[in-house]
């Protein structure tokens, strides 16, 4: 088998294309404005001037993806006893309130008590500064928007209602509050995505992961997923059908989307052949059509089969279309680790990422560590065309076949890891680093340096001591503070490691 080898033209190792995402990301975001009903007839012509801003505000929103709902100003109790109904028909995932000027606090407290939709406050006033010298009443109260911040959070507090978040700043020309906005738009994506996705649950625990045991009823409480339990056959029986044009087509599409170099230290390694190639393209179509027939968002799984099977040879050979479905938004999981397989899904949705990750060897020289894994990772954020190696085994786990080699780009990281407590509970453990460019062993394995200070023994003896699985999502970018909003918003445990 492996003296077929396939004759491919070495590429350059330049920066790949993103993969196409399977499914837009989309959230729907219900924005209302709040006033006081008493200016409207002492200041002719505010009202309508404040609705002007919250059409501004909506506008601006647009831009980043979501489903803007305006539900326009509610000005005392009453009608926020009517708005109430209306938002939670709307199915929203995320609110903003737009604090357009000073309000009594009883336009909000219905909603407070009557939702469980994550809520943020918006104070965007018009002008950075009032014109002092040129000052009137009605200057104030169109940049009065942070004025009844403070007391719509007091309310929520002797509510006990949670608290909800605040942008400040400047209507237009801020970089800082539209960052913020982005950043919640980008948490609604999280959102949405959450309670709606269904995840395949496929196989069994590697024998025996025992930090891999998860509760499917406890997901569905803490994130809203619905977790589906699958069939191995339900991928063989795609996989034994003749779907020879598709097989082809899916082969052109690896071959022009990886590099297939010769080995290099590895006896484990080969050049990819072509036996190899045809069974992973095999197998990420039939796992492709898999994933459409059940309308999952997510798969994790772990199966062995008997020695010598169709089965064996099918399931063992899912990491080139894991790796093609991670990149395009759809995040697979080995190890049957779904716990990860949502924190890869949060990541994703953010739009930073998320590589199915474990520690590798420490490297006491550079104060890094190696993190990577055998499996899916999300090829959008390589740091340049991935590698495809054949290896004759796996180790560790039964089969061979092709595998998957890259590091991802040079610049911040973040690390997700869901783990349980003694209670049973979720907890989101986070950490930031640097992804250094550095050299990676030649494997078909990823592989990236995590650089997390000037002492890598100090952070790994952190990291562990929060009890986290030991795989976790693996994105680009420094975003711990966006996924502690998230944890809030999910009334989550959140630990920053640092």
């Amino acid at each position: 088998m492996y003296n077929n080898v396939l004759t491919v033209p070495e590429t350059t190792g330049t920066l790949i294309s993103s993969i196409p995402r399977r499914r837009p990301l989309t959230a729907k975001v219900g924005v209302f404005g709040v006033g006081h009903e008493t200016y409207w007839s002492q200041f002719p012509g505010l009202l309508d001037e404040l609705d002007g801003k919250l059409k501004i505000f909506c506008n601006k929103i647009k831009r980043f993806r979501v489903e803007c709902i305006n539900f326009g100003i509610v000005d005392n109790a009453s009608e926020s006893l009517e708005l109430l109904p209306k938002l939670k028909a709307a199915d929203l995932d995320l609110i903003f309130v737009d604090m357009l000027t000073y309000a009594t606090s009883s336009t909000i407290g219905a909603i407070f008590r009557g939702l469980d939709v994550p809520i943020v406050l918006v104070a965007l006033q018009p002008m950075a500064a009032m014109d002092y010298s040129h000052g009137t009443t009605y200057m104030q109260l169109c940049n009065d928007d942070f004025c009844s911040v403070p007391e719509f959070l007091g309310v929520a507090f002797r509510m006990g209602c949670k608290v909800p978040e605040v942008i400040i700043g400047t209507l237009e020309g801020d970089p800082v509050s539209d960052t913020e906005i982005e950043e919640w738009c980008r948490i609604a994506h999280v959102f949405h995505d959450l309670r709606r996705a269904r995840l395949g649950h496929l196989g069994h625990v590697l024998e025996s992961m025992l930090d891999m045991h998860t509760d499917p009823t406890a997901l569905t409480a803490a994130f809203g997923v619905h977790v589906v339990q699958c069939e191995p056959d339900q991928i063989l029986q795609f996989y034994s059908e003749d779907y020879s044009n598709e097989i082809e087509q899916k082969k052109n599409e690896i071959i022009n989307f990886f590099e297939m170099p010769n080995p290099i230290s590895d006896p484990l390694t080969t050049r990819l052949t072509e036996t190899d190639l045809h069974i992973a393209a095999k197998a990420a179509v039939a796992l492709e059509m898999f994933v459409d027939d059940q309308r999952l968002d997510g798969l994790a799984y772990y199966y062995e089969a008997a020695p010598g099977t169709p089965m064996r040879e099918l399931m063992t050979n899912l990491i080139v279309g894991n790796s093609l479905l991670t990149g395009a938004g759809f995040p697979m999981c080995g190890e049957f680790d779904i716990k990860t397989c949502v924190a890869m899904l949060m990541m994703d949705r953010l739009g930073i990422g998320g590589s199915f990750a474990e520690f590798h060897p420490i490297d006491f020289v550079r104060e890094t560590v190696l993190v990577g894994h055998d499996g899916p990772h999300h090829l959008n954020i390589a740091d340049r065309k991935p590698v495809l190696r054949s290896l004759k085994k796996y180790h560790g786990k039964p089969g061979f076949g092709a595998s998957v080699e890259f590091n991802i780009r040079k610049g911040p990281i973040t690390m997700l890891s869901i783990g349980v407590k003694p209670d049973g509970k979720f907890k989101l453990i986070v950490a930031e680093g640097e992804s250094l460019k550095a050299p990676i062993p030649p494997t078909g394995n990823t592989n990236t340096h995590g650089y997390f200070g000037t002492n890598i023994r100090r952070f790994l003896k952190h990291w562990v001591a929060e009890g986290p699985t030991h795989h976790f999502s693996l994105g680009i970018g420094h975003h711990a503070q966006t996924i502690r909003k998230i944890a809030n918003a999910l009334d989550l445990e959140c630990v920053i490691v640092s």
